[in-house]
């Protein structure tokens, strides 16, 4: 099951995390070799697997969220099931979890006791707001992040509330981030040779607060609010969606000095590179709307992939805003592999997103898709454990696993 170059060949990840933060951060690994054991309650299961739409009962997020993930069963509340948990730590590189602060305590895990266990692990705690704070016992999710790093109040228009996304943003970004911090800790403890593990603290809100450090710097030093400016941004311009002549609509930047001259040669419109109003991106931002007026009209002017091939050719970047069905269709995104097809036990074929990034000597793969509840009881506690079939049954009869 494990590829002989994969760079994380040997890793071995707990995940008992659920829904998507942690778990998506013990995929990402698992895209690039790490074996991903990941543990569910023997009767709840992960809440992800009916997130979001089903087929036949099967959630169809859980093939990617869970993918590359040997999934066991195991109640770590029992007597038994916490020798097995424990053994299981003494086994892996890193745990993997997001409960509120404070329930792995409740349940009889802290970290004198699970370092004690296994002094080199690296347990990734993924939370709302932290271990630690005022908030820290609040619950959090996404959306709640999404809030209060900033990110809403600048995400729609000047005449419209709030708004979040509607995507699971902060979650993935939090997944990501708990990927390489994860990656950091292990770097310590083996190539500067530490030996020892140590516990990550990691919430929703702080890794997506950090991309919004433009906005966060000029109200510091400048006492600057950033506001709600639709498809546009304060520190350059144009930079908007605009709509073609038959209803569809393209992205454009053109924010530094080479590319707005392009663009402006493009449109035919040489003069508006030494008019006053937009002759360098300052005079382009406080004439934002007239700029997107005109370069918006000119647009309204041709078909989508007419006036994309105009730009093209005059080195302006822009590019088509897709529908979902129109990801797929691309032949570029489809030459480059973007997506890969596997075969699934429930589905048939699947086209997931591939691995979120390609390595020249040693790639990560997407080996299989998300399992069944338990389905790799046997082999996981068997192989790693040494537990007989017959003990494994009498474990399941008893609700252990």
């Amino acid at each position: 099951m494990q590829e002989n170059n994969m760079p994380l060949r040997g890793v071995k990840i707990l995940d008992i995390g659920t829904m998507m933060s942690a778990p998506w951060a013990a995929a990402f690994l698992g895209d690039f070799g790490a074996e991903v054991i990941k543990i569910e309650h023997p009767q709840k299961g992960d809440n992800s697997r009916h997130f979001g739409d089903s087929k036949d009962g099967k959630g169809v997020f859980w093939k990617t969220l869970s993918r590359n993930k040997k999934c066991i069963t195991l109640n770590i509340n029992t007597e038994e099931g916490t020798e097995i948990f424990l053994n299981l730590i003494k086994q892996c590189d890193v745990l993997i979890e997001n409960f509120r602060p404070g329930t792995m305590e409740k349940w009889g895990y802290d970290w004198n006791k699970l370092s004690s266990v296994n002094p080199g692990l690296v347990w990734l705690r993924c939370s709302g707001f932290g271990q630690e704070g005022p908030y820290a016992h609040k619950g959090g999710f996404g959306t709640i992040a999404e809030a209060m790093s900033g990110f809403a109040s600048l995400n729609g228009y000047p005449d419209t509330p709030p708004t979040v996304p509607p995507i699971a943003l902060a979650d993935g970004i939090a997944g990501m981030a708990g990927m390489g911090v994860i990656l950091t800790a292990l770097y310590e403890r083996d190539a500067q040779g530490s030996g020892k593990g140590q516990v990550i603290d990691i919430t929703l809100y702080e890794p997506i607060m950090r991309l919004m450090e433009v906005q966060l710097m000029e109200y510091d030093v400048l006492n600057k609010l950033s506001q709600r400016m639709g498809s546009g941004i304060a520190s350059a311009a144009p930079r908007n969606v605009y709509q073609t002549k038959e209803g569809k609509w393209i992205a454009l930047s053109a924010s530094n000095q080479p590319v707005v001259e392009k663009l402006f040669k493009a449109m035919g419109k040489e003069d508006l590179i030494d008019d006053p109003r937009f002759v360098d991106n300052a005079c382009r931002i406080r004439n934002v709307d007239q700029l997107d007026e005109i370069v918006g009209g000119w647009i309204k002017q041709f078909e989508q992939d007419e006036v994309l091939q105009i730009l093209g050719e005059a080195g302006a970047v822009a590019g088509p805003v897709y529908d979902i069905d129109q990801i797929y269709e691309d032949p570029h995104f489809n030459e480059r592999a973007s997506f890969v097809e596997l075969d699934d036990q429930d589905f048939g074929t699947m086209r997931l997103p591939n691995v979120l990034a390609k390595l020249s000597r040693t790639p990560g793969k997407i080996r299989f898709t998300g399992r069944d509840k338990g389905q790799d009881n046997q082999e996981t506690y068997g192989e790693l454990l040494g537990i007989s079939e017959e003990r494994l049954q009498e474990l399941k009869e008893k609700g252990v696993i």
